[in-house]
């Protein structure tokens, strides 16, 4: 297996890598620094790495990598009962961290080594290293138990990176901007280790602003990374900032993940700037598995497209990636009609070896023939692009014998200008099986939309049996960290 990271020991050392804020490290400063810091792993089994925006992050995986030790990102927000858990279950045998920087009490007993950007040491080369070896182990959101480690070997980050490298025309001119957190797959393995298998660079917000990304990519960003909160603030901020219009309309390529994008924010952005975010979709088990091949202006020599991306659809599988839809029963759902509604099961290169510790969970997740059982829904169109109609567990809602997808009443509702935000869950009724609960955040408090009003909107947009039967007005939708709306959230309140 070749190198995770060409750049680091073939290109140009002055080649700008990494940025946030006002500190930036070269392709040379970062390759020195990760050397120091992997010279200090060498006993370690597994380390944690207390996963901040901020360089060190940065440093702390790319040394553990390329010395073949196993990271365990640490979200800097975990409560103690979770970060607990993690730990026990993945034992690290040292905490990565800023130096000074406090940590909480469940890490008081780790060995800690202060990753110093300026330090100097020999980078190790990890060409000979086995594609099959850990390379990150990611926790899963635990919304149905305690979170999972997800173990993602070294083939599966470079099949998922290379197979985006080639949907997207990436390369190392390409400089990406983004305000993601770094303990999750989104931000870190795309949006920090995919600028620099590239040889290009990356430019991190630190927090995001709307006013950072179009300073960013007005600045020479080629690229904008984001969740769909983000993008719906950029859609709010556009009709009253041209200089964030003019940016957004001169990037080469808007990327959202990690949850659905809404259909109104895509248009107000595509609106406003002539330019159409690509969704893209995968899971942390996954890594990425679709995305539309679309890179504007100006193709490159060579290079692929599959037209203009549609909202709604997160594009075709990646190179490499087997992707089906099935029933309850696990035969397989053949129509590409955009109706029928199945089961995304995938195989592929780009996937875990399993749950750390969990030879059930993994045995469970996997059908016999090696495909992973991925839980979300999905359609697909005549073409082939793939469109998510939710999770299983939350998202699919049998009423009057029809499979509906909450996503598509979620979008028909926002399109509606009395909703500010809206989500959209099943609850048990005697006659249909399950009714349709539509929670809405009103556009104003003080003069919030009817049911009627509602049902008779989305009724004229969809079809008579996907409208609402109830309505509940909140001030605010439940989030995680990534944007995701927690639903097992709304149906316990």
């Amino acid at each position: 297996m070749s190198s995770l990271f060409p750049s680091l020991t073939d290109g140009p050392a002055g080649r700008p890598a990494l940025r946030f804020g006002e500190r930036s490290l070269t392709y040379g400063e970062l390759a020195s620094a990760a050397g120091a810091v992997a010279g200090r792993l060498a006993q370690a089994r597994r380390v944690a790495v207390w996963a901040t925006p901020t360089p060190e992050t940065a440093v702390a995986v790319t040394a553990a990598l390329l010395a073949g030790v196993p990271v365990v990102p640490l979200n800097p927000r975990s409560g103690g009962k979770e970060l607990g858990h993690i730990l026990t279950d993945s034992a690290p045998d040292l905490v990565l961290t800023t130096p000074g920087g406090e940590l909480p009490a469940p890490l008081d007993a780790l060995p800690r080594v202060d990753v110093d950007p300026a330090a100097g040491g020999t980078l190790p080369g990890d060409r000979a290293r086995d594609p099959e070896d850990p390379a990150l182990i990611v926790y899963t959101s635990g919304t149905t138990g305690p979170p999972k480690g997800a173990v993602l070997p070294r083939r599966a980050i470079a099949t998922t990176l290379d197979a985006l490298a080639e949907a997207w025309r990436w390369t190392g001119d390409d400089v990406l901007v983004h305000g993601l957190p770094l303990f999750h797959v989104h931000g870190l393995v795309l949006g920090v280790l995919g600028p620099l298998r590239r040889g290009g660079s990356v430019r991190h917000l630190g927090r995001f602003t709307t006013g950072g990304v179009a300073r960013e990519l007005n600045d020479g960003a080629t690229m904008l990374f984001g969740v769909p909160t983000m993008y719906h603030r950029i859609a709010e901020t556009l009709p009253d900032d041209p200089e964030l219009a003019g940016a957004l309309a001169g990037a080469r390529l808007l990327v959202s993940g990690s949850a659905a994008l809404p259909v109104h924010d895509h248009e107000r952005i595509a609106a406003a700037t002539g330019r159409r975010v690509i969704e893209r979709y995968g899971m942390t088990e996954t890594l990425m598995l679709c995305s539309s091949r679309w890179a504007p202006p100006g193709p490159r020599p060579g290079a692929r497209a599959d037209g203009e991306p549609r909202a709604g659809t997160v594009g075709v599988p990646l190179p490499g990636v087997e992707l089906r839809l099935v029933e309850e029963d696990g035969t397989p759902v053949a129509a590409l009609d955009g109706e029928s509604v199945g089961e995304i099961q995938v195989r592929g290169p780009n996937l875990f070896t399993g749950y750390l510790n969990r030879p059930d969970a993994t045995a469970a997740a996997f059908t016999g023939d090696g495909f992973f059982r991925t839980g979300d829904m999905a359609v697909r169109d005549p073409d082939g692009c793939v469109r998510i109609v939710g999770r299983r567990a939350t998202d699919l809602i049998k009423s009057g014998g029809y499979k509906i997808g909450a996503g598509e009443i979620e979008n028909a509702l926002l399109e509606h200008p009395g909703v500010r935000e809206a989500a959209v869950t099943g609850e048990p009724d005697p006659d249909l099986g399950e009714r349709i609960v539509a929670w809405i955040v009103p556009a104003d408090p003080g003069s919030p939309p009817t049911l009627d009003a509602l049902a008779g909107h989305v009724a004229g947009r969809l079809a008579p049996h996907k409208r609402p039967r109830v309505l509940r007005h909140l001030d605010s939708l439940p989030r995680n960290d990534m944007g995701k709306i927690m639903k097992r959230a709304l149906s316990q309140g």
